[in-house]
C-alpha cells in the first residue's frame, strides 16, 4: 500500500538526478536534494540538505549517481547514509550499477535494517523532463508498493520485474537492444542514402511505419544534423554489453547478434571518438561503406516535443 506521508532524500543532482528531482516535487513530494556540488542541488529548486548525514532520517532516499564507487562512497563512506546510528527505511537506487554491486549493497542495507530497491532507469536528462521515463523495479515488494506512487510520478512506466537485484539484468538486456537497434538503423539508413534517398525523408518513413519506435525518432535528429553531442557514450554501451555478454554466458543463452555489435561498437571506441554519443555507429557504417555524409539542414522532431 503506498505511503502518501513519506518524507523523501535525494542524492544525486546531476543531469539526470536533477530533472528526477524535480518531477517529484512538481508531483508534490518535494525532497530534500544532496549533491556533490551544491549548486546543482540549489539548481533543483527544493530544499538543499548540507550533509548526507541531516537525510538519513528521511523514510525514503533515492540515489542517482555515475559509478558502483559513488554508490558505495555515499551509502557506506565515512559520512555516508548508513554511517551512522540512524538510516531510511528505503533505500531506492536509480544508478546504473552491475548486479553484484546491487547485490553487495543490498546486503550492506539489510544488515542495518533498510530495505533497498533497485530502480534502473531508461532515457536521458531530456526523456526525464518530456515525462516519458521508465524505470524497472525489483527488491521487496511489499516497500515497492510504498513507493510506488513516488516511482509513478518521475517515470511515465514503472514496472516491478521480482525480487532481488533482476532489474539490473532487466537494464542491461534493454540496453544490448539499444545498441543492436542503433547499429540496424545506421546500417538502413546508410543504404537508403547511398541509394540515393535522404536520411531525412527515409527517417520519417521509418517512424512513421509500424516499425518506428519512440527511440528511433529520438534519435533521428543526431542522424539527419550528424549531432553527437553525448546523452550515452560508446564507453558506457561497451561496458553494458560486456556485462550482457557475460550473463548470457553465465545464463547459457547464444547471443549472436549482441556479440557481433559488441564488436561495432568496439570499433568506435578504438576509433578514439569516446566522448561523442554511441549514435556514431552511423558515421562508422557510412566510411565502410564508401558514403561521405554531411550534416542535412532539415527540422527533424524528435517525438519530445520539441523539433530540431
Amino acid at each position: 500500500m503506498a505511503d502518501n506521508d513519506l518524507t523523501v532524500g535525494w542524492i544525486g543532482a546531476g543531469r539526470m538526478g536533477a530533472a528526477m528531482a524535480k518531477r517529484l516535487a512538481k508531483a508534490g513530494y518535494a525532497p530534500t536534494v544532496w549533491n556533490r556540488t551544491r549548486s546543482k542541488a540549489e539548481a533543483t529548486g527544493c530544499a538543499v540538505a548540507d550533509s548526507i548525514a541531516s537525510l538519513r532520517d528521511r523514510d525514503v532516499v533515492f540515489t542517482m549517481v555515475s559509478t558502483p564507487a559513488d554508490l558505495s562512497e555515499v551509502l557506506l563512506g565515512p559520512d555516508g547514509l548508513l554511517a551512522g546510528s540512524v538510516f531510511p527505511r528505503i533505500v531506492v537506487d536509480c544508478s546504473t550499477v552491475s548486479t553484484e554491486s546491487s547485490v553487495a549493497l543490498r546486503a550492506e542495507c539489510l544488515a542495518r535494517g533498510v530495505s533497498f530497491l533497485a530502480a534502473p532507469v531508461s532515457g536521458n536528462g531530456k526523456v526525464v523532463s518530456a515525462g516519458k521515463l521508465s524505470i524497472a523495479v525489483s527488491g521487496p515488494a511489499a516497500d515497492f508498493e510504498r513507493v510506488a506512487h513516488l516511482l509513478r510520478a518521475i517515470g511515465r512506466t514503472v514496472t516491478y520485474v521480482g525480487e532481488g537485484d533482476v532489474s539490473r539484468l532487466v537494464k542491461i538486456c534493454h540496453n544490448l537492444m539499444l545498441g543492436v537497434v542503433t547499429q540496424c538503423m545506421a546500417e538502413v539508413t546508410v543504404l537508403a542514402e547511398k541509394g540515393g534517398v535522404s536520411r531525412a525523408a527515409f527517417l520519417e518513413f521509418l517512424n512513421d511505419s509500424v516499425m518506428g519506435s519512440t527511440f528511433t525518432r529520438y534519435k533521428s535528429p543526431a542522424f539527419v544534423h550528424l549531432d553527437y553531442t553525448p546523452t550515452f557514450t560508446p564507453l558506457l554501451l561497451r561496458k553494458d554489453f560486456d556485462l550482457g555478454l557475460a550473463a548470457g554466458h553465465e545464463l547459457d543463452v547464444p547471443m549472436p547478434l549482441a556479440a557481433l555489435t559488441a564488436q561495432l561498437v568496439q570499433q568506435t571506441v578504438a576509433s578514439g571518438r569516446v566522448t561523442e554519443d554511441f549514435a556514431i555507429l552511423l558515421d562508422q557504417q557510412a566510411a565502410a561503406s564508401g558514403l561521405a555524409l554531411k550534416p542535412e539542414e532539415t527540422a527533424v522532431d524528435d517525438g519530445l516535443g520539441s523539433a530540431s
